[in-house]
């Protein structure tokens, strides 16, 4: 597989806000949008003690895109739960390192667009009976270029038919330049946990939407998985609350058939009200990937 890049300023820009040291929290969810308890043997006993339950891994995430190569790599680093501002001694729990483009990629594929956004397609298991797909939407706030929310979708693919089967979200906030991960933001980390909170009102989201769109399409037979995500007319949108999974922090997804047999997976994140930014896939009936 290989990245054709069609804008260079495009891609250094993107590699400009995209890299650097990613700090932040994560936290698991089932389908319908409930948070999932960390392994009780990572959890301090001092907590088990009080009796407290810990959903949020914290988490790092180094970033970096070449910008004069068509190459992606990050690291989703998870740290044992400390007990108190212990955080810059902390242990790290799992590695998860990714790449996109070059030889060593794993995706399917890959839309970028200038602002640091993207969403990636991770095959993750295939067998006889099925295959699951990680689709991961990293969505940065217009207003603050440091602050970013990455949702993955885990979507089984059982012969045509997707369905959703749990949710990984990532609240981070960008903390310096790229160094690999050797520095924690510890207790200066803007953030705290958050799996726990309460999730976000269906009505906020729900109804009829207008706005700017950017797309990137994905035709088979597919060679180049890299894809700017590209200007298109302003569309509109009808967002059907009972479809919505509710999360906390004013984020929801959904996975839903589409008019045409396919299907469409999305998330979202409401800024203020009145305004929010969005990111789907869409999936022919076939099972394959269209558009992001």
């Amino acid at each position: 597989m290989s990245c054709v890049l069609p804008s260079i300023p495009v891609w250094e820009e993107f590699a400009r806000n995209v890299s650097g040291e990613w700090d932040g929290f994560g936290a698991d969810f089932t389908s319908k949008g409930e948070p999932i308890e960390l392994p009780e043997n990572v959890v301090p006993e001092a907590y088990r003690e009080w009796e407290v339950r810990v959903f949020d891994w914290q988490t790092q995430c180094p970033t970096i895109a070449e910008p004069e190569k068509s190459v992606l790599t990050y690291k989703l680093i998870k740290l044992l739960p400390t007990v108190g501002c212990e955080a810059d001694a902390a242990t790290r729990y799992s590695i998860d390192q990714r790449n996109i483009g070059g030889l060593d990629n794993k995706a399917s594929a890959f839309g970028y667009h200038s602002s640091g956004c993207y969403v990636a397609v991770w095959p993750m298991e295939n067998n006889d009976e099925f295959r699951l797909l990680e689709l991961e939407h990293c969505l940065v706030d217009p207003q603050n270029r440091e602050s970013r929310v990455r949702i993955n979708q885990v979507v089984r693919v059982d012969k045509m038919v997707l369905s959703l089967q749990n949710i990984k979200v990532f609240r981070e906030q960008w903390y310096g330049p790229f160094r690999n991960g050797e520095q924690l933001g510890g207790c200066a980390i803007r953030d705290s946990g958050f799996a726990s909170t309460g999730a976000m009102s269906g009505s906020e989201v729900s109804g009829e939407w207008k706005g700017s769109e950017f797309v990137a399409s994905f035709q088979s037979p597919q060679t180049n998985i890299c894809q700017e995500l590209v200007d298109e007319k302003p569309q509109k949108s009808i967002r059907d609350e009972q479809n919505l999974v509710l999360l906390p922090k004013q984020l929801w997804c959904s996975l839903k058939e589409i008019e045409d047999g396919g299907t469409s997976g999305e998330v979202g994140w409401l800024l203020e009200r009145g305004r929010a930014i969005t990111s789907k896939c869409i999936f022919s009936k076939e099972g394959k990937l269209q558009a992001s």
